[in-house]
């Protein structure tokens, strides 16, 4: 369990409550405005989403890929040895030995070539989860701390928040529903202004935390294409005489 599990339970609750408030709107002009048409979601559903990524399983996965490595290198070594032979057929088996060996394990787009980027890949994602959940979990114990927490927890503090009438331009943008029920309260407008102070703050952090991702998948993608067959390309000598010794 990390930072971000032990922050999730209040940090669920905090945001449930900026979601329901926001879902009757925020202040106009308000930061918020664009990451929520960027993000197409309220924080606190943005917040249970993130909180299914762990480091663990992709770390797993990186040394998994690594695994299967050695019987590559076993495969290599067995195609090591030309033989004694000779003759036409000798010589087209060696041409498909060498291009089968360079397939195997030479470079960067050889299948051992792939499966390092793979695993590598698979690293640097347990590494952007592992920072990312940092940085969500430093602005949820800052927002869980702060002064429009408390604005937001009386905003709601009858298990109510605004929202009557038809959808808000938030719910249109994010497609969210309030999370606490509907109802008139007094303390909605001040508690609107702190939600949508709360929301600029997590969306902001998880927007970073996204861009690296898409970030990393740009990085890596070229090394992550299909390793394909370099054939030799030489003539077939099928038929042809072959001399052993």
């Amino acid at each position: 369990m990390d930072a971000l599990d032990r922050l999730a339970e209040p940090g669920l609750d905090l945001l449930a409550r900026v979601d329901a408030l926001l879902a009757a709107g925020a202040p106009e002009a308000h930061p918020v405005w664009p990451l929520l048409r960027r993000m197409q979601v309220l924080p606190g559903e943005a917040l249970r989403a993130f909180l299914d990524l762990h480091p663990a399983p992709l770390a797993a996965a990186g040394h998994a890929v690594r695994r299967l490595v050695p019987g590559y290198d076993d495969a290599c070594a067995a195609l090591t040895d030309p033989g004694v032979w000779s003759g036409p057929a000798a010589t087209a088996y060696d041409e498909a030995r060498t291009a089968l060996l360079r397939h195997l394990d030479e470079g960067p787009e050889s299948l051992v070539g792939r499966l390092e980027s793979t695993a590598g890949y698979a690293d640097a994602l347990a590494h952007w989860v592992e920072g990312s959940r940092l940085a969500v979990a430093r602005v949820l114990a800052e927002v869980l701390g702060s002064t429009e927490a408390v604005r937001v927890r009386a905003a709601t503090a009858s298990g109510t928040a605004p929202g009557t009438g038809p959808a808000s331009g938030v719910e249109a943008a994010s497609g969210a529903e309030p999370a606490l029920g509907v109802g008139p309260n007094p303390g909605a407008e001040p508690g609107r202004g702190a939600a949508a102070e709360i929301a600029t703050r997590v969306l902001s952090v998880l927007g970073v935390a996204y861009d690296g991702a898409e970030t990393l998948l740009r990085q890596w993608s070229p090394s992550l294409a299909e390793s394909t067959w370099r054939s030799t390309g030489g003539a077939s000598y099928h038929g042809a005489s072959l001399r052993i010794g």
